[in-house]
């Protein structure tokens, strides 16, 4: 099958960024949004990025200008069912992915293919509400979409093999490079990612070290460009909480269970960069390490 035509569900930060790649790969996009505000907010969001590349001469005027004319803007979601691939990038919550996913299913075309952004939650389960379970399948991009060049192929055990070729060409397509995962939760990064964050987090509780310090040894000793601490201030604290929280009670394993000190930074509001406090303080002009009370 030949996509031409894309439809993603959401213009938050995920949404954006996965509409604009496939605007700017040439595919005439469809982005929906749940309101006129945000669907202005996001589509500025795109402006903005594009514009910003530009200006470091990293995309032609030309470039930008076709980009912009391939997306269109709706708050409707039957707008979307011309989509050869529908991509979700809703909030994490599984019956409002489900539901909007049975609404699309009698509007689209039988050959239209689904496609969910989640980073945790299951894809059969989704699949589930349609009648198409075998042309569902998991396209899990990473945050910034246009720079990251990974993307998660999930494949369920429903997914036909057409499906599935098609997916990850289409990957391939945006100028990603993609991996095959099965249909576990937390596919492959965040199966091994979050176990090491919520290590972490232990180690902070149990004084093993200060939190800069268990930041450096990770940087200077296993090379990684960042430390674990300061990488769940950038995830965010409470979207690592729920991720934790999904994973867990998928697997039933203490590794995924989520330390008391990250429930009660959620608590706090203590999210992250996002909220300005998280493992660090964000408030000056530089961060400092937040005192905990531990």
């Amino acid at each position: 099958m030949t996509i031409k035509n894309v439809g993603v569900i959401g213009c938050g930060l995920m949404g954006a960024g996965i509409a604009q790649v496939c605007a700017q790969s040439g595919y005439k996009t469809v982005v929906r949004e749940v309101s006129e505000d945000l669907l202005k907010k996001g589509l500025g969001r795109i402006n903005g990025f594009l514009a910003k590349s530009v200006e470091k001469g990293k995309l032609s005027a030309e470039q930008k200008a076709a980009a912009m004319a391939n997306l269109t803007g709706t708050t409707s979601l039957a707008d979307l069912k011309n989509g050869d691939i529908i991509i979700e990038a809703a909030v994490e919550n599984i019956d409002l992915k489900k539901e909007l996913f049975a609404e699309l299913d009698p509007l689209c075309p039988p050959a239209t293919i689904f496609a969910s952004n989640t980073s945790s939650l299951t894809i059969t389960e989704m699949a589930a509400a349609t009648k198409r379970g075998d042309r569902f399948v998991g396209l899990h991009f990473f945050n910034p979409v246009p720079l990251m060049k990974l993307v998660e192929v999930v494949r369920t055990i429903a997914t036909s093999q057409q499906t599935f070729d098609t997916a990850f060409a289409f990957a391939k397509s945006l100028g990603k490079d993609p991996i095959t995962c099965k249909d576990n939760s937390g596919f492959v990064v965040n199966l091994l990612l979050v176990p090491y964050l919520l290590d972490a987090i232990r180690a902070v509780e149990n004084k093993v070290a200060s939190i800069e310090d268990l930041d450096k040894g990770m940087m200077l000793g296993c090379g990684h460009p960042m430390g674990p601490l300061t990488l769940l201030d950038f995830v965010g604290i409470d979207t690592t909480y729920f991720i934790a929280e999904i994973m867990f009670k998928e697997y039933r394993d203490a590794k995924y269970a989520p330390p008391p000190l990250l429930r009660k930074m959620v608590l706090a509001g203590y999210h992250g960069k996002k909220s300005g406090k998280g493992f660090y303080d964000y408030s000056g002009e530089k961060p400092k390490v937040m005192d905990l009370g531990i």
